[in-house]
């Protein structure tokens, strides 16, 4: 028998209120106790980047992020951007851009873009790439993930996006 801790927490919009494991990752917590699985396991050693999500808009590793620490905060996964409906305009950025590829790492380079562009509305390429350094695409998609962040910046009426 373990030991749970209460936990509450605002995620995608919606208070929780549960019980948690201490030793449970927040990625282990969304996928497995709340069923959002679009944020993805890879390497769980925050290397990849596929696992990220938002804590308080700050884009966290959720493969080594302890889910007690969600306490008294805001969480945003990738089903937390848009809906099926209505995509966020990252989301559609991404479909327009061709920046899918397999698919498997676009939710934690979607919610690494939705913080860059939070923090710095019409970045450069440059300051992009340096940005999405701890994302890894192994379908080698970066030319498309750089165009789409470019194209979001500009959807989201930054100015020009950078120096593409």
């Amino acid at each position: 028998m373990s030991l749970e801790l209460p936990v509450k927490a605002v995620v995608n919009s919606e208070s929780i209120e549960l019980s948690i494991d201490p030793r449970l990752t927040l990625a282990e917590f969304v996928r497995d106790r709340l069923g959002l699985t679009g944020t993805k396991l890879s390497c769980e050693m925050q290397v990849c980047g596929a696992c990220t999500v938002l804590v308080d808009g700050q884009p966290v590793s959720a493969c080594s992020f302890l889910a007690v620490d969600i306490d008294g905060r805001d969480v945003t996964t990738i089903e937390g951007l848009g809906t099926e409906r209505s995509l966020h305009p990252i989301q559609q950025a991404f479909i327009d851009e061709f920046a899918m590829q397999c698919g498997f790492c676009t939710p934690g380079f979607v919610l690494m873009t939705k913080a860059l562009l939070d923090e710095r509305p019409d970045p450069t390429s440059d300051e992009i790439i340096e940005y999405m350094e701890g994302n890894i695409c192994r379908c080698t998609g970066y030319r498309s993930i750089l165009r789409a962040v470019l194209h979001a910046s500009e959807m989201l009426g930054a100015g020009e996006g950078g120096d593409s």
